[in-house]
């Protein structure tokens, strides 16, 4: 056996494990959502079974944690990708030696503990919402103080996936587009979001599945409100279900769809970029063809 031969399979035996160690897991928790034990159990498999799914979605706590999450993952969103891209502008033109006091300022909530975060957006905004009964019955609940806590820190992804995209961009078109009479909204709107598209919706999605999966700031800033992840803790500490492991199952299933989906648009989007660039080479050698005749 060669030296490559050898290497070649400690490389092989290398991966297999790593697959293992990264999946086996996931295999096993589904098969236990399909085994009818009432606690998690793969081996041996008694019988196939879909009750888990039914007792999962009759879990009342469980459906009022999974709206919840969407819901704060839906609002962190829509705060964190907008501060997220005005940090990102403001950091890519103020002056070169104020960057680095701006970036440290940003990026200081990535830092910070969970806990930290989350005790203290509860008593700031408390006090803060105190003004008034309206503004403190209205806006001091779970679903906006963990929507708030949340945003502090998952705006400073943001800033740093939308920033290297911006790194690339030319300045060079908008200066083109204000010489051409363009309004500094006209460039915003036209050029610069264009551009940098790919990283808003990286970011977006990034944010909502940072917050869905949030544990350390959310249980501190939730209050008597609850989301998947809290339930499934205090579900834990009770003794787990193969319902969990139902519920697994169908987040595999849901992001196993989002990736498919996602490589098939890309494929489609790299496919439709190539054509244009081989009609436009056509169309170039056409004209350089009349040109000659």
């Amino acid at each position: 056996m060669t030296s490559r031969a050898i290497l070649r399979a400690m490389v092989g035996f290398y991966i297999a494990i790593f697959l293992l160690y990264l999946f086996g897991p996931l295999l096993v928790t589904s098969i236990t959502a399909f085994n009818t034990p009432s606690y998690p159990q793969a081996w041996p498999f008694e019988t196939f079974t879909l009750d888990w799914f039914v007792a999962l979605w009759n879990h009342r706590a469980m459906m009022e944690g999974l709206q919840n999450s969407i819901i704060i993952g839906v609002a962190v969103v829509a705060l964190s990708v907008p501060m997220g891209l005005a940090a990102s502008i403001m950091m890519n033109q103020i002056y070169a030696r104020a960057r680095g006091l701006f970036y440290l300022v940003t990026v200081s909530p990535v830092l910070t503990p969970g806990v930290i975060i989350g005790i203290s957006t509860v008593i700031f905004w408390k006090d803060a919402l105190a003004l008034s009964d309206f503004t403190k019955s209205t806006f001091y609940n779970g679903l906006v103080l963990a929507t708030l806590g949340q945003a502090s820190f998952i705006s400073a992804y943001c800033m740093l996936i939308i920033s290297a995209r911006l790194q690339r961009f030319d300045r060079g078109q908008e200066e083109a587009a204000l010489d051409l009479g363009a309004s500094f909204p006209q460039v915003f709107w036209h050029i610069l979001l264009p551009f940098l598209r790919p990283a808003l919706i990286s970011a977006a999605v990034i944010a909502f599945l940072t917050s869905f999966e949030n544990y350390n700031t959310t249980t501190f800033a939730i209050l008597a409100d609850k989301t998947l992840v809290t339930v499934i803790a205090g579900e834990v500490r009770q003794g787990t279900t193969p319902a969990l492991s139902a519920l697994a199952v169908v987040i595999i299933a849901i992001s196993l769809a989002g990736a498919i989906a996602y490589e098939i648009l890309k494929r489609r989007e790299e496919a439709r970029a190539s054509r244009i660039l081989e009609a436009g080479r056509i169309a170039e050698r056409e004209a350089k063809a009349e040109l000659a005749a």
